[in-house]
């Protein structure tokens, strides 16, 4: 389950060259029998995650990917709003015994450095006191890189969605649940 926003959804691209579209395909390229579900709203911040997790979550759920926040940044919400939000996430999601990973992002320069250093300690924060996996920057190696955007320069082009995916199966292909093969 991708929990996230419009870089989640795949603004702009068609929903198959998505970076969690992607991760379907490496996984059944691999055999790996899962049902990728991409619950990325454009716009969205992470109270609107709070809000849509329960149903996000119906079903045989086993690996949940939040990448959430990056529209809190834009508009320059309060980080202790966002470091809630996304608590209220995580929480739910070990009480259902989940893997998590947390996908981080950085807040554009316009709020400053103290909000900018306030909000990449919140990922930082979170991951420590969950104990889960942490994408420090979701966009790692995309964001600012031209020829890796759509030209409204924040949402990555299927170049750049394909470097997103590579970096979160970094995180993710390690922790898949794999199946029991019974013994000989």
């Amino acid at each position: 389950m991708f929990l996230g926003d419009s870089l989640t959804a795949g603004l702009g691209l068609p929903a198959e060259l998505s970076y969690p579209s992607l991760i379907g395909s490496r996984l059944n390229e691999r055999g790996l029998d899962f049902e990728v579900v991409n619950a990325g709203v454009s716009g969205d911040t992470s109270a609107g995650g709070v809000r849509r997790l329960d149903w996000s979550l119906e079903g045989d759920v086993k690996v949940l990917i939040v990448a959430l926040g990056g529209n809190d940044g834009l508009r320059g919400l309060p980080t202790a709003d966002m470091q809630k939000n996304l608590a209220a996430i995580l929480d739910r999601a070990k009480a259902r015994n989940l893997v998590v990973i947390l996908a981080g992002m950085e807040a554009p320069p316009n709020n400053g450095a103290e909000y900018a250093e306030a909000f990449r300690q919140v990922y930082v924060d979170l991951a420590r006191s969950y104990d889960v996996r942490l994408i420090p920057f979701l966009l790692q190696g995309v964001a600012g890189e031209a020829s890796l955007n759509q030209a409204d320069g924040i949402h990555p082009n299927a170049r750049g969605a394909a470097t997103v995916a590579d970096l979160v199966w970094k995180e993710l292909e390690p922790v898949l649940p794999r199946p029991t093969t019974p013994s000989q």
